[in-house]
C-alpha cells in the first residue's frame, strides 16, 4: 500500500477522532445540560461519538438531557459526520474563495471512495447543494406537522433537527418532549413524517458517488457506472424483500388489527430505517424473533459507500456474493452484470466484510462477559458498527467496558474498518520482491 494512501487515512482517522473529542468537550459542559449540571465525560464522549458517526445509540434521551445549545451541537456532529469533516472544510473554502490544494483533493477522493481526482470538486459542490436543498425540503415538510402542533419556534427546530438526522441517517430525535425515548412512535400512523423520514433515509444513505453519476448522464438508466446500477438496485431490493418478510413476520404482531395501507406504511419503514438511520415506531423487544433477525441483517447490510450511512454496504455485499456464486459455478472470473471485477475489488470486499464481522463478535463476546443476554448484545454490536442506533433498550445500562467498546464500534464503523486499519499500518519497503508460491488446502 502507498505512503500516500496510508497518510490519507491516518488524516481521516485523526480528523474524526478531533472532532468526537471536541463534542464531547462541549457536551460535557453545564451549558450543554438542560439541568445545568455537567454530563459525566464518558457519556458525553458516547453521545458524540453517536453523533459525529451518525449512529443514534444514546445514554441519554436526546430532549431531556440536552439544552438547545447541547442539541445545537450534536446536530452539527450529525452534519459533519454525515457529510464528512472534510465537506465541511471544503464548504469553508468555498466561502472565502481559498484554492482547493492536490492534497486536499486527495482526502476528498479517499473519503467519497471515488477512486479518482477528476471532478472530486466539481461533485463536492453538488453534495452540498444538494444536502441542502434535500434537507430543506425535508424540513418543510416535517414543518407542516410539527408547527401547528409545537408551535413556530420549536415546530421549525424539530423540523430542521429531524430532516438532518434522518437524511444523515443519524436516527437521533428530539420528541422526548412527549415521552423520553419514544422516537417516531406517535407518528405511527403518520404518512406525511414516516415518508419524508424514509425518503431522506434513502437519498442520503445511496451514496454521493451514485448522485453525482444520477446528474452527469441526466437520469439515464442505460448510462450509468456498473457502480450506481448495483447500488441502486441492491437498495431497491433490500427495500421491496424486507418489507414483505416484515409483513410476514409482523402480520399477527406489531399489524394485527392494522388495515393494509397502514401495515405497508410501517412495513416501509420498519425496512428503511435499519439501513443505517435507527429511528423507531415501536420498543424493538416487542418485535417477533422473525422481525429481530431480519433487523439485524438489515443493519449489517447497511447503506451504499460514499453516502451518509454506514454497514458493510450493498455493493461490497454484491461483490462477496458475486465471489462466492463464481466459485460454486467454478466460473473464472467474478462477473457482476456484463463486467468483470478486478481482483483488488474482490479482495477488497472479503477483507471488509471479514474485519466488520471480527470486529462485530468482539464486541459481542465482550458484552456477553459483562452479563448481557447474547442476542440482544449482537443486536447493539450490530447497531454500532452499523452505524445505525436502534437498541433493545440495554445501551443505558452499559457499564463503562462495554460503553467504551460501543465506542469504538461506532468509530469504526463510520471511518471504515479498512481506513482504520491502514491508519496504524506501516508503509511497505516497495522492494518489488515477491514470495514463492505456496500451496494450503482449503475446504
Amino acid at each position: 500500500m502507498s505512503a500516500g494512501k496510508l497518510k490519507v487515512a491516518r488524516e481521516l482517522t485523526l480528523g474524526f477522532a478531533g472532532i468526537i473529542l471536541l463534542g464531547g468537550i462541549l457536551l460535557s459542559f453545564p451549558i450543554s445540560s438542560r439541568s445545568g449540571v455537567p454530563t459525566p465525560f464518558l457519556n458525553a464522549l458516547f453521545t458524540a461519538t453517536s453523533a459525529t458517526c451518525v449512529t443514534g445509540l444514546v445514554v441519554y434521551d436526546t430532549w431531556s438531557q440536552f439544552s438547545f445549545f447541547g442539541q445545537l451541537v450534536i446536530l452539527l456532529l450529525i452534519q459533519c459526520g454525515g457529510l464528512g469533516f472534510m465537506a465541511f472544510a471544503l464548504g469553508f473554502s468555498f466561502l472565502i474563495r481559498k484554492r482547493i490544494g492536490l492534497h486536499e483533493r486527495s482526502v476528498l477522493t479517499e473519503a467519497m471512495g471515488t477512486g479518482r481526482l477528476g471532478g472530486i470538486v466539481r461533485m463536492m459542490k453538488r453534495i452540498l447543494i444538494g444536502t441542502a436543498i434535500f434537507e430543506g425540503t425535508g424540513a418543510v415538510l416535517l414543518g407542516i406537522r410539527f408547527v401547528p402542533e409545537y408551535g413556530p419556534a420549536l415546530g421549525t427546530w424539530y423540523a430542521i433537527f429531524h430532516s438532518v438526522s434522518a437524511f444523515c441517517n443519524a436516527g437521533f430525535d428530539i420528541l422526548g418532549v412527549s415521552a423520553a425515548g419514544s422516537s417516531l412512535a406517535k407518528y405511527v400512523n403518520d404518512p406525511l413524517v414516516l415518508v419524508t423520514i424514509c425518503s431522506l433515509i434513502l437519498i442520503g444513505g445511496i451514496g454521493f458517488i451514485v448522485w453525482n453519476d444520477i446528474v452527469d448522464n441526466h437520469f439515464r438508466y442505460k448510462k450509468l457506472k456498473l457502480h450506481t446500477k448495483v447500488a441502486l438496485s441492491a437498495t431497491l431490493l433490500a427495500t421491496i424483500v424486507s418489507m414483505a418478510l416484515f409483513l410476514v413476520s409482523e402480520h399477527g404482531a406489531m399489524f394485527r388489527g392494522m388495515g393494509a395501507g397502514q401495515s405497508i406504511l410501517d412495513a416501509f419503514f420498519l425496512s428503511v430505517t435499519p439501513r443505517t438511520a435507527g429511528f423507531s415506531i415501536c420498543d424493538n423487544q416487542q418485535l417477533t424473533s422473525t422481525s429481530k433477525l431480519l433487523t439485524m441483517v438489515l443493519m449489517a447490510l447497511g447503506a451504499s459507500p460514499g453516502g451518509t450511512g454506514g454497514g458493510m454496504k450493498t455493493t461490497t455485499v454484491v461483490v462477496a456474493l458475486s465471489c462466492v456464486w463464481a466459485q460454486w459455478h467454478n466460473h473464472q472470473d467474478v462477473n457482476v452484470g456484463h463486467f468483470r471485477l478486478d481482483d483488488e475489488t474482490q479482495k477488497k470486499a472479503l477483507s471488509s466484510i471479514f474485519i466488520y464481522s471480527l470486529m462485530a463478535l468482539g464486541g459481542v463476546l465482550v458484552l456477553c462477559l459483562q452479563g448481557f443476554d447474547p442476542t440482544r448484545a449482537m443486536f447493539e454490536c450490530l447497531s454500532a458498527i452499523g452505524t445505525v442506533g436502534l437498541s433493545t433498550g440495554i445501551t443505558p445500562m452499559l457499564p463503562v467496558a462495554s460503553k467504551i467498546v460501543i465506542i469504538l464500534l461506532m468509530f469504526f464503523g463510520r471511518v471504515g474498518s479498512l481506513t482504520a486499519l491502514m491508519a496504524v499500518t506501516r508503509t511497505e519497503n516497495g522492494s518489488g520482491l515477491r514470495q514463492p508460491v505456496g500451496s494450503i488446502v482449503v475446504g
